[in-house]
C-alpha cells in the first residue's frame, strides 16, 4: 500500500491557479491564515526571548512572515514559501534547505497537515533548530470540515451507492504530542482551539476552500466530477444537520497548535523517581496507607 496520501503537485497547482484568480482568493478566503498569524504572534509574545533567525515554513500566503518581521531581536527571516513570491525561497516542506543547527525559530501556519511525511518534516525542524530554538506550527486537525466530510458521505450514500473520499483525514490531536517526542523534541505542547465560521450555504463554504486552495488532493480521490443529484442531496443534508436558527451554516475549522524546544541544558528537566523533597501524602494533609493496610471509615 503506498504512503503518499497526498497529490502534493495538484495541491501546488490549486494553490496557483487559487491566487491568480483575484478577488476572494486574495482577500476573504486569506481569513483563515491571517486569523493563525495572529494567534501566532500572541503566543510568541509571552516566549520572553529573542529569535535572531526565523523561518516560516509553508504557510500557503506571506502573513506569517511579516510578523515575524515585526517581532524584536528578529535579524533575519527567511521564507520557505509553496510557490514562487519576492523575497521568499520555494521549498517543499518534506525537504527543508536548512543547515543543522542553522535557525532559532520555525513558525509554520496551515501547512504541515499537507505533508505525506509529517514524522520526517518534524526531524528535519528538529535538526535545522540551534539549541534551544522553538518550533510553533499549526495545523489542521482531525474535527476540520466534519460536518462537510459526514454530509458527503450520507449524500454520496444516497445518490451513488457508495462513498469516496472527499475531505483529507487530518491528524489526530492526540497522536501530535508522540510525534514531537518521536522527532526529539523537548518540552512538547498540543492543543486544540476549534474555530467555527459560519457560510450562508455549503456552496459558499465550498468556494472558500476552493479560493484558499484547500480542494481534494487525496492521491485516492475519485476522479469522476460530483453530479448534480449529488451536489443537491449534499446541500440538503448539510442544511437540515448543521444551520443555526437564522439559516446560515456552521463549518468547523481544529486549529492544532504543536510547540517543541531544540534541547537545551538550561531547559527544565523531570525529577528522577525517589527525589521528591515532600512525600504526596504530607503535601495533600492525607494519612498515608501502605498496601497490606485496611482503611478504616470515619
Amino acid at each position: 500500500m503506498s504512503d503518499v496520501v497526498f497529490d502534493r503537485g495538484l495541491a501546488r497547482t490549486r494553490l496557483a491557479r487559487a491566487r491568480t484568480a483575484g478577488g476572494r482568493a486574495d482577500l476573504d478566503a486569506d481569513f483563515l491564515v491571517a486569523r493563525v498569524a495572529q494567534d501566532m504572534e500572541e503566543r510568541l509574545a509571552a516566549v520572553l526571548r529573542e529569535f535572531p533567525v526565523a523561518v516560516d515554513l509553508g504557510t500557503p500566503a506571506p502573513h506569517v512572515a511579516r510578523m515575524l518581521a515585526r517581532r524584536p531581536g528578529t535579524a533575519h527571516v527567511l521564507r520557505l514559501a509553496p510557490l514562487p513570491e519576492p523575497g521568499a525561497v520555494v521549498a517543499d516542506e518534506e525537504a527543508l534547505p536548512l543547515a543543522p543547527a542553522s535557525v532559532n525559530l520555525v513558525a509554520s501556519a496551515l501547512s504541515l497537515q499537507g505533508v505525506n511525511d509529517l514524522p520526517g518534516t518534524l526531524i528535519q525542524a528538529r535538526r535545522a533548530l540551534a539549541p534551544d530554538g522553538l518550533l510553533l506550527a499549526c495545523l489542521l486537525g482531525g474535527a476540520t470540515l466534519h460536518e462537510l466530510r459526514q454530509s458527503f458521505a450520507a449524500a454520496e450514500a444516497e445518490t451513488t451507492g457508495g462513498v469516496s473520499p472527499r475531505v483529507a483525514p487530518f491528524a489526530d490531536v492526540r497522536d501530535l504530542g508522540s510525534l514531537l517526542q518521536r522527532a526529539g523534541f523537548a518540552l512538547p505542547v498540543v492543543d486544540a482551539d476549534p474555530l467555527v465560521v459560519r457560510y450562508d450555504h455549503v456552496f459558499a463554504l465550498m468556494r472558500d476552500l476552493r479560493a484558499m486552495g484547500l480542494t481534494n488532493v487525496l492521491a485516492e480521490r475519485r476522479r469522476a466530477p460530483l453530479t448534480r443529484a449529488t451536489l443537491g442531496r449534499l446541500a440538503e443534508i448539510y442544511a437540515a444537520r448543521y444551520a443555526d436558527p437564522d439559516g446560515r451554516v456552521r463549518a468547523t475549522f481544529e486549529l492544532v497548535w504543536l510547540t517543541g524546544w531544540a534541547p537545551h541544558e538550561s531547559q527544565q528537566k523531570p525529577l528522577r523517581p525517589g527525589s521528591a523533597a515532600m512525600r504526596l501524602a504530607d503535601a495533600l494533609g492525607t494519612k498515608e496507607i501502605s498496601a497490606g493496610e485496611k482503611a478504616r471509615p470515619r
